[in-house]
């Protein structure tokens, strides 16, 4: 059963797990996949099983994701907006329609704001990311544009969205930030060294997207499968068919204690998360609702201390094959 946890220390409080809309409008599957009428059926499951806190950006799509759940709230009625937490992102440089790069200067954040507003069909962003830091604009000068909005009852709660930890710190200087979104899963910790300290030090909660490695850690992808051209895992070091073959004995391991659990391995990679603290809300996606119920079913499971630490070592670094990103992606994270 899903509880509520909280997000730094301002009153940000959410659905113990949330649900990552990115996947219902690009980059997983092929485009003949994606089914609107699917993803807004998930979004009112999701809503009906307490999973309220839905994660969105700008740069989805661009736009169409935004546009997406606010027509799935306005689908349920009036009432609906108080329901959820909705978190947006900015930070990108749009031209056409395209990401041609970062853009976090002052007048980007404002615009930002107001086309995200307009698009989700409220008067309120709940929690408002910088997607990725921009190098070029001094983080102070970004967040103080955000706390701007946030004094104008725009937007409630501010985030940052990979960020490292020097530039977390100078931006909680200027404002309080609620929550940090990064990647993290048992096959993705480069966080644990450094970054978990800092926001635990900070009072700042962590929202892990790809707690599923991206869909590998659930088990059902294997030797054989086959991305579209349009799926970036593609690209991805870690999917190439040598590292696949090797990271597959890893998710073996996983399977392997699902089924004394009698759970999936996607529910196991999830109870990881959940139990490494109750400043943690991961943000699996899906488009489908029967992904959405097993991923749910993670709030139900608990590890014991052996089997959290069977699984720290099974992926502990340098076990997994394969880089995270390849090279002009990971360029854009911020360490």
């Amino acid at each position: 059963m899903l509880t509520t946890r909280k997000l730094g220390t301002q009153g940000l409080t959410v659905s113990s797990i949330g649900l990552g809309l990115m996947g219902m409008s690009q980059s997983y599957g092929s485009p003949e996949e994606r089914d609107d009428r699917e993803s807004i059926a998930t979004i009112h499951r999701a809503i009906e099983l307490g999973c309220t806190f839905l994660d969105t950006a700008e740069v989805y799509g661009p736009y169409k994701n935004e546009e997406l759940l606010a027509r799935a709230l306005r689908e349920l009625g009036p009432n609906a907006r108080d329901r959820v937490t909705i978190a947006t992102k900015f930070g990108f440089k749009l031209v056409d329609g395209k990401n041609v790069g970062v853009d976090s200067r002052p007048e980007n954040v404002r615009r930002a704001a107001e086309g995200s507003l307009r698009r989700l069909n409220t008067d309120h962003i709940d929690l408002f990311y910088q997607h990725r830091v921009d190098k070029t604009v001094p983080i102070e000068d970004t967040v103080g544009a955000m706390a701007d909005l946030v004094r104008e009852g725009k937007v409630r709660y501010l985030g940052l969205s990979e960020a490292g930890e020097q530039n977390i710190r100078r931006a909680h200087a200027v404002h309080p930030i609620s929550a940090l979104q990064s990647e993290y899963s048992l096959w993705e910790r480069n966080l644990e060294p450094r970054i978990i300290p800092t926001l635990r030090e900070l009072g700042i909660g962590l929202v892990p997207f790809s707690p599923l490695g991206k869909g590998f850690l659930t088990g059902k992808i294997d030797e054989q499968t086959k991305f579209d051209s349009t799926d970036f895992r593609s690209s991805i070091p870690r999917f190439s068919e040598e590292n696949r073959k090797k990271n597959l004995d890893l998710v073996q391991r996983v399977k392997q204690l699902a089924e004394k659990k009698e759970a999936t391995p996607a529910q196991i990679a999830l109870a990881w998360i959940l139990q490494k603290g109750d400043d943690f809300v991961p943000i699996p996606g899906t488009k489908r609702r029967k992904y959405l119920e097993e991923n749910l079913g993670a709030a139900d499971i608990t590890l014991t201390q052996e089997e959290m630490n069977t699984l720290d070592v099974n992926f502990s670094p340098g076990q997994v094959a394969g880089e995270r990103y390849p090279a002009p992606l990971q360029a854009m994270i911020d360490r």
